[in-house]
């Protein structure tokens, strides 16, 4: 199905559909094949607006790169990158590069959910199964050729790349024991519990590891010392709540995330994003990226 996509040719198909009565929790916002080669094409994932979408791409050829947070990679032939807009990531193509790549954009809550579910597990850059590309591609294909011009029936594709995905990642497979190591046990613990007390100590029990034995593998695994990570996440949490909900209280979302302390709260959050929470609440700027 891969190589179908491709003798389909460059290609970029928006999906438009009327708004429903009833909003559906897992639409396609975009899908194509395209062969990039010039350094202008960059994506700056704080750059694309307020409204969350996630953005599945698959390299065929070529390297691209991904900023992601405080790290920079490479996208090589064979992985998936994988992120949510909004969100602190970039990606590009350096010059005198190529990157040949289908993809597939999606918005709703139950796609939201899956692909928060995917990253938190595997990260941003996924190296997938055959099976799985190619019944990505079928996806992407079967919405340039207007297969679905119907709410409904673009819903199902989404709904169906969205739980490819979720299967690859949590099917029977090593990668699905790696998700489940002591390590990986307190990440999710940390993701499920930011409104609680996490200190290191605490997540080092959960892991059943030392505190120093923790504290390393942690940091070999996500790139941030565990206090660090806590309070990434805590941040990104805060930007989704006052977009979201705009009737709470600062105070009360900073609560929500762990940190009851509203001037230390504002003081971070000032720091992460560049601008204070009222304001971004308000005016919902995001600074524009830059490459390492």
């Amino acid at each position: 199905m891969l190589e179908k996509l491709i003798e389909h040719g460059h290609a970029t198909k928006t999906v438009s559909l009327p708004r429903a009565r009833h909003p559906l929790h897992a639409m396609p916002t975009s899908t194509g094949y395209s062969r990039e080669t010039s350094p202008s094409y960059v994506w700056d994932g704080r750059a694309r607006g307020q409204t969350p979408f996630t953005v599945l791409q698959y390299t065929i050829s070529g390297v691209g790169m991904l900023r992601y947070e405080n790290r920079t990679m490479k996208v090589h032939p064979g992985e998936a990158m994988l992120v949510i807009v909004p969100h602190n990531h970039c990606y590009w193509l350096e010059e005198g590069e190529e990157w040949e790549f289908f993809w597939i954009s999606m918005h709703g809550t139950e796609v939201l959910r899956i692909h928060e579910i995917v990253l938190n597990a595997r990260g941003p850059v996924l190296e997938l199964k055959r099976q799985t590309v190619d019944m990505l591609a079928a996806c992407s294909l079967r919405l340039m050729t207007n297969e679905a011009d119907l709410p409904g029936a673009s819903s199902s594709i989404a709904y169906e790349a969205a739980m490819a995905l979720f299967d690859d990642t949590f099917g029977p497979s090593e990668q699905a024991s790696a998700s489940e190591s002591p390590l990986s046990r307190a990440r999710h613990y940390v993701l499920a519990n930011l409104g609680d007390e996490l200190t290191v100590d605490r997540l080092a029990g959960i892991a059943g590891l030392s505190r120093a034995h923790f504290s390393r593998g942690f940091a070999s695994m996500t790139g941030l010392a565990p206090a660090e990570y806590v309070l990434q996440e805590r941040m990104k949490r805060a930007a989704k709540l006052l977009i979201a909900n705009r009737e709470l209280p600062v105070k009360e979302i900073a609560a929500l995330c762990g940190i009851p302390d509203n001037n230390y709260f504002s003081k971070v959050f000032r720091r992460t994003y560049g601008i204070s929470p009222t304001d971004f609440r308000e005016t919902g700027m995001y600074a524009m990226c830059r490459k390492a």
